[in-house]
């Protein structure tokens, strides 16, 4: 007989292992998990039967951009409600810390916030205010290359001096220092894409002695893929680093139906090095709006604008035809804004989100007044509409693709699998009844069939809403490890 703070019975209990299930008891204390079995016996005045239901590790979001949303935006509906207790910022080489601004943050750091809600010039600043601010989900972060890039180039359209590197390299190790899980880049945007593979090499190479990663959104997703992951991974060999592709996909129309080749070239990859990828399962991305991807043929809608709030929600062949203009000029005239495009087939998209290396990240931009519905439904719907629904593959591996994988790859240790010992954070739901309910006309939905979470064993969210005990902290990096 032992006490605890709550006991969970007769569970369906999916580990994150991808061991099948298994019906038995959890039981929490402190924090922690303390005892798992048959009928446990235990002193305890919060006892849940939840027969019926499944529990599984609480999912951990490896691609977010909620930097500044964890500290403006603590309660982290978005997150919670699909059953999402850690949180992964600073992707797409975009972060808020370390920050130094001079004026209004580049393309596309605005996702983030406007230039005021850039306070934290250190890593340790950052994590101090994440820790006050305490958000209802954990939170681990990247640095941005990007990020570095603003604090010390005078201009983000060359390659960086020998001086600028050494000042990056410097803030990159301190940050490493005081807990980053790694680098992450986004070559694609205009902001980085100048830099040089060697600018990259560069800074990735502190990462090796402290068991780092480095994520990229790979300087093209269109026609050059290949020879943008070629680069990524060169990177990551060179410098010893496991490579993660963010949101990996074929966009854009002339590029729909290559997915079995980029898979290959991720698998032949992976035979030498450690190399995987994150997915959001949707058939359309989300950014800011940019003119080199306006293309007649693809559906855009436009999701805010600086210069013409009123057209949000509005595609832009809307927009153009209204104006009787272009979509090129129409695009040109509604920036700065974001946009979301439907670019991808959907297919492909299944192709790689069913792939056994990928992970599961939403993407979700929390800033936009009409976000792409993968803020609110990202988990559930890879739960219901692809595993129960459509069978791209188990629960059992759903679940580890969102839990045990992403902990092990970016070294979240004590998370991401059920075990005596390791962090409460535990997700319980319906695997009868999850789906996501938000779309692309009513973004702001949670999904339905997730019935409790628990963040560090506070139980934080129930099938009711929110329980406004916040109970998320900064988690620092620990040690990778990677199957292949």
């Amino acid at each position: 007989m032992f006490s605890c703070d709550t006991i969970i019975r007769n569970a369906s209990v999916l580990d994150g292992s991808g061991c099948p299930s298994e019906v038995l008891d959890v039981a929490v204390r402190d924090g922690l998990i303390c005892a798992i079995g048959s009928g446990l016996k235990c002193h305890t005045q919060i006892v849940m039967d939840v027969q019926g239901l499944t529990l599984a590790p609480g999912f951990i979001d490896v691609h977010t951009h909620d930097d500044l949303a964890v500290i403006k935006s603590p309660a982290m509906l978005p997150k919670l409600s699909q059953g999402v207790t850690t949180v992964i910022v600073g992707n797409c080489g975009i972060s808020a810390s370390p920050v130094c601004l001079s004026g209004e943050p580049p393309d596309p750091m605005n996702l983030l916030g406007q230039a005021d809600d850039f306070r934290y010039p250190s890593f340790a600043a950052y994590r101090a205010a994440v820790a006050s601010a305490q958000p209802a989900v954990n939170v681990a972060a990247l640095v941005g290359h990007t990020a570095l890039r603003n604090n010390h180039m005078d201009r983000l359209d060359r390659t960086a001096t020998r001086a600028e590197l050494d000042a990056m390299r410097f803030q990159l190790q301190d940050s490493l220092d005081a807990g980053a899980l790694g680098l992450s880049s986004g070559l694609a945007y205009l902001s980085a894409n100048s830099a040089s593979t060697d600018e990259l090499l560069t800074l990735a190479q502190p990462l090796a002695s402290v068991g780092g990663v480095y994520t990229t959104h790979l300087r093209s997703e269109t026609e050059a893929i290949l020879d943008a992951m070629q680069e990524a991974f060169d990177i990551g060999r060179a410098s010893n680093t496991p490579v993660i592709v963010s949101h990996l996909k074929c966009a854009g129309i002339a590029n729909w139906g290559r997915s079995s080749e980029v898979l290959h070239a991720l698998e032949t990859a992976r035979i030498t090095h450690s190399v995987g990828c994150d997915c959001y399962p949707y058939a359309a991305g989300s950014s800011t709006l940019d003119l080199r991807q306006v293309d007649e043929r693809v559906e855009i809608s436009i999701t805010w604008s600086t210069s013409h709030p009123e057209i949000a929600g509005r595609s832009l062949a809307w927009i153009a035809t209204a104006w009787n203009t272009t979509q090129i000029e129409a695009a040109r005239r509604v920036q700065p804004a974001g946009a979301i495009y439907h670019s991808i087939s959907e297919q492909d998209m299944r192709r790689i989100l069913q792939h056994p290396a990928t992970m599961i990240g939403s993407d979700g931009l929390p800033n936009d007044p009409r976000p792409h519905p993968r803020l609110w439904g990202t988990f559930p719907r890879v739960l219901g509409r692809y595993s129960r629904e459509e069978k791209l593959f188990s629960l059992t591996e759903a679940v580890h693709k969102m839990t045990c994988m992403p902990a092990q790859r970016f070294g979240l240790e004590g998370r991401g699998l059920i075990r005596e010992g390791y962090s409460a954070d535990l997700t319980l739901f319906d695997p009868e009844q999850i789906i996501d309910i938000a779309t692309y006309a009513d973004p702001v939905q949670p999904a339905q069939g997730i019935e409790a979470v628990w963040v560090n064993g506070i139980l934080s969210y129930t099938a009711r809403g929110a329980t406004s005990k916040r109970a998320g902290r900064f988690v620092s990096r620990g040690r990778t490890t990677w199957l292949q």
